[in-house]
């Protein structure tokens, strides 16, 4: 099969006994695409990333890298793939300079080439001095990078990383998603595709975003797309006093509010229909409700007003 994305599934299933991880997935990523693969835990993003990456096998369906069929013929379609897929774990008695000799000889690089390429790859994950140091005495973080930089390792065409900041700390994340927008930014023709469950995290970096639940896939565009496909405006009302069920009620019934929570303290969360014209009745209808209503404020329509809502519809 020769595909026009290099990776596609189709109808991809995996069953562990009575449980379904992975159920009917169709998803293909565009090439040169930084792909954002969201779920909540357990939807299924690691079974699907350690199906494409051949570590485990597919009940049904089919998984392609640069057009060749992943179980058919597992080496030929990762032979441009760069992954981190699970905890990297490396000898802690080799170097990074030695960790990608011992790696790029593995993957039948030519000794001149993996030289070549280490100093390189080593300054692009920010490891260069620590390039003679033993990995045994490294952070998670330090080891995380050093994962990566073995996934480009040959220049490969896809990246498939799954939840590279997770368990890092604060520093740790902040340096790996610096070093992922940088790889991004200066490699032109780069797919990847990186499963996360931090939202912001994926708003930042990725330019198109594949939401899935329970195995299924919720939905796939541009990341711009997908924070448009609310049809409502969320609203964040402050109250001099603790809002009583009454006002919750009053609320609901004013032109164009299809919800209203309350937030904690003095807050309600109103989501409206409509554009900048209801918004604006909304405002004016507030303002003489007599409900001591001191402040309203739009929520971004961001990607996590999305994120939950389509999760919410999936349960």
């Amino acid at each position: 099969m020769t595909s026009r994305d290099p990776i596609e599934l189709q109808g991809l299933r995996r069953e562990f006994g009575s449980f379904v991880a992975v159920d009917g997935l169709d998803l293909s990523i565009k090439r040169n695409s930084f792909t954002g693969f969201l779920g909540p835990n357990g939807a299924g993003k690691s079974t699907t990333l350690k199906i494409l990456t051949n570590l485990i096998k597919a009940t049904s369906g089919s998984a392609y890298l640069n057009g060749v069929d992943v179980v058919k013929d597992p080496s030929g379609a990762l032979v441009d793939v760069g992954a981190v897929v699970e905890t990297p774990e490396f000898y802690p008695y080799l170097t990074p300079r030695e960790t990608m000799r011992y790696i790029g000889g593995i993957i039948g690089m030519s000794k001149e080439n993996i030289s070549a390429q280490t100093d390189e790859i080593l300054e692009k994950v920010k490891m260069t001095q620590w390039a003679d140091k033993k990995l045994g005495t490294f952070s998670k973080g330090m080891r995380q990078r050093i994962a990566l930089g073995q996934a480009l390792l040959d220049d490969p065409k896809v990246i498939i990383l799954d939840e590279p900041t997770s368990g890092l700390d604060p520093r740790g994340m902040a340096e790996m998603r610096e070093i992922l927008k940088n790889l991004r930014n200066d490699t032109n023709d780069l797919t990847i595709l990186m499963s996360s469950h931090i939202l912001h995290e994926v708003s930042d970096l990725c330019d198109r975003v594949a939401m899935i639940n329970h195995g299924k896939l919720l939905v796939h565009d541009d990341i711009d797309v997908v924070k448009s496909i609310a049809d409502y405006r969320g609203i964040v009302v402050r109250m001099t006093e603790t809002p009583e069920e009454h006002v919750i009620n009053r609320i609901m019934e004013m032109d164009n509010v299809v919800d209203a929570q309350r937030n904690g303290g003095n807050e309600v969360i109103v989501k409206i229909k409509g554009g900048a014209p209801e918004q604006e009745k909304l405002y004016m209808d507030m303002a003489g409700s007599g409900m001591g209503v001191y402040s309203l404020s739009e929520i971004d329509n961001s990607l996590e007003t999305i994120y939950l809502d389509l999760i919410k519809e999936s349960r």
